[in-house]
């Protein structure tokens, strides 16, 4: 088992804690197929009304998708099979609260992770960064997560700087996509304390105000997300498969 986790029946928060510390908690695909059931069991688990989602160590909350995951794809830039598209509390369906707890490193792929979580709370020593475009990779995915939270200016830095910047928890708040900074170490602490008031409440009035607060961007964020495969696809092509497509377009547009 990848995924630690834990419930306090008497206040109905669970804590769920990606536990590979040694891996900076990267994402494998057991991981990743751990954390889409476990969404799907918390749907039907009425103990349970409000989660905390964190990282064990002090390392990182998660540095995304394993790199030495293999996912084989198919020939077409039209089937791409990501394997950390259904890891997300929404995309099972889960309309029950989530906080995210960051502390350490949040880069990649923890952004399908914070991006579904319905808010963040992150400890001094976060940051967050992507580092797609560093390594010849398009940043699709996690661009239309953040954009739901923070201005375009600062997610289009973010997504363009790849690891050469990194935001600090303190400038992830100011632009919004922190709700809270606590001490070192003080993230989780804070995150069930939030999630204790809320499970408090009635789970209909909760669950119907997540749903409805999710509905606001839900058309955009959806059509958004429509893009991303064939993006994904055309930017992880081999150099001379790029330089074929895109020196034959640019071609093609000069002569018209």
């Amino acid at each position: 088992m990848t995924l630690r986790i834990t419930a306090d029946k008497d206040t109905g928060v669970a804590v769920v804690t990606l536990d590979r510390p040694a891996r900076l908690n990267a994402i494998d695909l057991a991981t990743a197929a751990e954390l889409t059931s476990t969404w799907a069991e918390f749907r039907f688990d009425d103990s349970v009304r409000a989660i905390v989602l964190t990282g064990a160590g002090e390392r990182a909350f998660s540095t995304g998708l394993d790199r030495d995951a293999e996912v084989p794809q198919p020939g077409s830039p039209f089937m791409v099979d990501d394997p950390l598209v259904a890891i997300g509390p929404k995309a099972a369906g889960l309309w029950k609260p989530v906080i995210a707890a960051v502390n350490g490193m949040a880069c990649g792929g923890a952004f399908y992770l914070i991006g579904e979580s319905d808010f963040v709370i992150a400890d001094e020593t976060a940051t967050f960064f992507d580092p797609h475009t560093t390594y010849g990779m398009v940043n699709a995915y996690e661009s239309v997560y953040l954009a739901q939270r923070m201005p375009f200016g600062e997610v289009a830095r973010m997504a363009l700087m790849g690891t050469a910047e990194r935001v600090s928890a303190r400038r992830a708040y100011e632009v919004g996509l922190v709700s809270e900074v606590t001490a070192p170490g003080e993230a989780v602490t804070a995150a069930v304390r939030c999630a204790a008031v809320i499970a408090s409440y009635p789970p209909a009035a909760v669950q119907g105000t997540v749903r409805a607060v999710w509905s606001a961007q839900e058309a955009t964020r959806t059509a958004a997300l429509s893009q991303a495969p064939h993006l994904v696809s055309l930017g992880n092509l081999p150099p001379e498969a790029q330089a074929e497509l895109f020196g034959t377009r640019r071609t093609e547009f000069r002569t018209r």
